[in-house]
């Protein structure tokens, strides 16, 4: 569709906006925000425009809606969304586009906060790992730590740091170096760098992203890149598919993109976890009679990190 014609059938305007506010906007986003007739946004970011938008500000409710019944309750009129950077890397743009058609979208994108991190510490994006944590189990970092990766994380809170730096101490990566990058292009960003085996920085912005230089100790848990993980990486009380035949059945199971599994009597997990560690998008359905054991798989799939 020709950029005119989609201009004119769009309703929805998603602006991504970083910390310097209006100053990091162009002249098509500030001139879109001025004419919307209603705003959408969190708090921080609708007082980031409240000088110069004229609509009237809504405020996200919390709980946040993931539905977005408030934003398609109005399709058709004249209306924007205010997001963090690029609104499709964690984004609300990638809520809204499961609900709203693309052509009745226009997005204008900041820079995310990766590649905000990425630029200050001269990292490529495509040599590195990236990982949100925002809201989601810190365990997720598990897989991502191999020795000499570098890894992006988006943080929820000023508590993360402090906890993924436990988290890679107890795993001995002790050694590896952590840098905290703050309020990512505004006026007080800051970093600060520092061992995790030695983490002591306090008053933390919330708005963080966790740069991990990963460095492993002789006993770190190292999850391998290939099917069939040691016995040992998983705790069983004997009911485990044995690390041959696990690396065996998983390369007949031939796991693809986006596949849900069915484990009936999963014992420990270990099939289950190892199909989920192959990709992000992989799922499992875990079944086992026995309480102590169906726990067990619990603990097991956060040691690995799924």
């Amino acid at each position: 569709m020709p950029a005119e014609r989609q201009s004119r059938a769009a309703w929805l305007t998603v602006v991504g906006i970083g910390e310097d506010g209006l100053a990091g906007l162009g002249d098509e986003a500030k001139q879109r925000i001025a004419q919307a007739e209603i705003i959408f946004g969190g708090k921080r970011h609708l007082a980031l425009v409240a000088s110069f938008a004229k609509g009237e500000p809504r405020p996200w409710p919390v709980p946040f809606d993931a539905e977005m019944a408030d934003v398609l309750a109005l399709a058709g009129r004249n209306v924007c969304v205010l997001a963090s950077g690029d609104p499709f890397f964690h984004g609300v743009g990638a809520t809204l586009a499961r609900k709203v058609k693309a052509q009745e979208m226009h997005v204008i994108p900041a820079p995310s906060a990766v590649s905000l991190a990425a630029a200050r510490l001269g990292w490529a994006l495509q040599d590195i790992e990236t990982v949100s944590l925002h809201g989601r189990p810190l365990d997720l970092i598990r897989p991502l730590l191999q020795p000499g990766a570098r890894i992006l994380a988006l943080t929820s809170d000023a508590e993360a740091p402090a906890a993924i730096a436990r988290l890679l101490a107890e795993l001995d990566f002790g050694a590896s170096r952590l840098t905290i990058l703050e309020a990512l292009g505004g006026p007080s960003e800051t970093q600060r760098s520092v061992r995790a085996d030695a983490f002591d920085l306090e008053n933390l912005n919330p708005l963080n992203v966790l740069a991990v230089e990963v460095e492993s100790g002789p006993d770190a848990r190292v999850l391998p890149l290939t099917s069939g993980l040691a016995d040992h990486l998983f705790d069983h009380d004997g009911q485990i598919t044995k690390r041959e035949i696990r690396a065996i059945t998983l390369s007949a199971l031939a796991p693809r993109r986006g596949e849900l599994l069915w484990d009936i009597g999963a014992g420990s997990g270990s099939i289950g976890i190892e199909w989920m560690l192959a990709h992000p998008s992989m799922r499992t359905f875990a079944i086992e009679a026995d309480p102590v054991r169906a726990a067990r798989i619990g603990r097991n799939a956060a040691a690995c990190g799924v």
